[in-house]
C-alpha cells in the first residue's frame, strides 16, 4: 500500500524516525515536508501517529495521475470525496484541500467544483479553507474532517499528481499538555520537547520489553514518553535531587492522567560518572538521554564550555560502554553553539550510525552533518541540538 507522511520542521529527523520504526520502500520526498512511500503491510495509522514525534499527518494515496489533465484531476477528487461521504455519518459533509509538492494547485476552483458536484447530488457540504497552502492539524480537528468529512491531499513532482486522503494528524493538544501542563518544569535548565523525546526513543530501535536508561533524566520527559509508548523496564538517574523529585512528580502525573501502571522504573540520585557502580554490567539495551548542555544564560566562554562538556561526555560514554549490552545503542544530544566548532568527545568502543535511508541521502531536503548526524533547532537559537546515535561495537 502507498502512504504519505507530512514531516515535521526537521525533514532529516522525521525520515530517520520513520526508517527506524517502519520498513518502507520506494521513498520519495516531493517537498521538504512531504514523503510518499510504500509498505507491504497495512499500517495501523491510529497507533502510529501517537508514536511518531516527527510526523504531522499520515494518509493513504488513492490515485496518481499524469500532470496537465484538469478534468481527470477533478474527477479523481470527486470520486474520492464521494466515496468518503458514503461512509460518513448523516449530516453536512465537511471537506478541505491541501497542496504539497513542487507545483501549485487552484484549490479554490477545485473545491468549488467539488461543492457544486455534491450539490447536484443533493449532498449538503461545507468547503473548509485556509489562507495557507495546507490545512493545519488544528483546522482539520476543529472542523472534524477526519470524523465526518475529508482532507484531500494534492501533491506533485514535475510529471505526476498524487491524490490522497489524510487519516490521522498529530495529537497537538496532548503534546502541548505534556510539554506545558506537567506539574514540574525546569525552564532555567531547558526542557526537552516531548516530540523530540519520542523521536530519540524511536531511533534506539529497541522493543518494548527492552531495558532503557536515562542517566541525565532532568524532569523525566524521556521516561514519561517511553511509558506512554509502552516501555516496561527503565532506569534513570541524575546528580541533582531536585531533578529526581521533579521526575517522580511528572511520572505520577502521567500515570494518573493516562491510566498507565504496567512498567518498572528505578530512580537514583547518582553521578553519571559512577554509572557502572550502581547499574549491572551489560544489562541495558539502550541509553536515551539529553545530558547537561552547558550554561544557558549570561556571558558564556564557549571555548571553556566546549572543553568541559567534551570531558564530561567522554567520561559518561565510557561508563555507557560498561553497562550496555553488545550492540546496544546510545541516543543522545550534543549541543552545537552558534558560530563555534562542534563538540568532539571520545566515543571509543562505539560507532556513529547514519539513521537516514540511503534512498534519501542525496535529497536536497535532508540535511546532515559531515559525521552523518542531524541538527535540531530553530534559526534564531544560540544553542542547537545535535542528535547522535551510537552503537556499541
Amino acid at each position: 500500500m502507498k502512504y504519505f507522511f507530512v514531516l515535521g520542521t526537521n525533514a532529516a529527523l522525521s525520515v530517520a524516525e520513520l526508517g527506524a520504526v517502519l520498513n518502507l520502500k520506494n521513498l520519495r520526498l516531493l517537498a521538504v515536508d512531504f514523503l510518499v512511500a510504500e509498505s507491504e503491510q497495512e499500517l495501523n495509522i491510529t497507533e502510529l501517529i501517537l508514536r511518531l514525534g516527527g510526523i504531522i499527518k499520515i494518509g493513504r494515496v488513492e490515485a496518481e495521475i499524469k500532470a496537465g489533465n484538469g478534468a481527470e484531476l477533478q474527477s479523481a477528487i470527486n470520486i474520492l470525496a464521494l466515496k468518503r461521504k458514503e461512509q460518513a455519518a448523516e449530516g453536512k459533509f465537511n471537506f478541505g484541500l491541501s497542496d504539497y509538492g513542487r507545483r501549485g494547485f487552484n484549490k479554490q476552483d477545485l473545491g468549488l467544483k467539488l461543492k457544486k458536484y455534491f450539490s447536484e447530488k443533493k449532498i449538503s457540504s461545507r468547503f473548509v479553507t485556509s489562507r495557507e497552502k495546507t490545512l493545519s492539524s488544528v483546522v482539520i480537528t476543529q472542523n472534524k474532517l477526519l470524523k465526518r468529512g475529508i482532507e484531500i491531499i494534492l501533491a506533485s513532482d514535475d510529471e505526476n499528481i498524487i491524490i490522497a486522503e489524510t487519516l490521522a494528524v498529530q495529537a497537538f493538544k496532548d503534546l502541548s499538555l505534556r510539554d506545558y501542563g506537567r506539574p514540574a518544569r525546569d525552564d532555567h535548565s531547558g526542557m526537552l520537547p516531548p516530540k523530540l523525546a519520542q523521536i530519540m526513543i524511536n531511533l534506539a530501535q529497541v522493543p518494548e520489553n527492552a531495558v532503557i536508561m536515562d542517566p541525565f533524566c532532568g524532569s523525566g520527559t524521556i521516561l514519561s514518553e517511553a511509558i506512554l509508548m509502552g516501555y516496561k523496564n527503565m532506569f534513570a538517574s541524575d546528580v541533582a535531587f531536585n531533578a529526581i523529585d521533579n521526575t517522580r512528580k511528572n511520572i505520577s502525573w502521567t500515570k494518573e492522567l493516562y491510566k498507565v501502571n504496567d512498567f518498572k522504573l528505578k530512580l537514583f540520585v547518582k553521578n553519571v560518572l559512577d554509572l557502572s557502580k550502581f547499574i549491572k554490567a551489560e544489562s541495558v539495551d539502550a541509553i536515551i538521554t539529553e545530558p547537561y548542555l552547558g550554561p544557558q544564560r549570561g556571558r558564556i566562554s564557549f571555548g571553556s564550555v566546549i572543553k568541559n562538556l567534551e570531558e564530561l561526555y567522554s567520561a559518561a560514554i565510557a561508563e555507557f560502554l560498561k553497562v550496555l549490552l553488545p550492540g546496544g545503542r546510545v541516543v543522545m544530544v550534543w549541543p552545537m553553539f552558534y558560530g563555534e566548532h562542534p563538540l568532539n568527545p571520545d566515543y571509543d568502543g562505539f560507532k556513529i550510525l547514519n539513521m537516514v535511508s540511503q534512498d534519501l541521502a542525496g535529497s536536497e531536503f535532508v540535511k546532515q552533518t559531515n559525521r552523518d548526524t542531524i541538527v535540531y533547532g530553530r534559526p534564531s537559537q544560540k544553542v542547537y541540538r545535535e542528535v547522535i546515535v551510537l552503537e556499541k561495537l
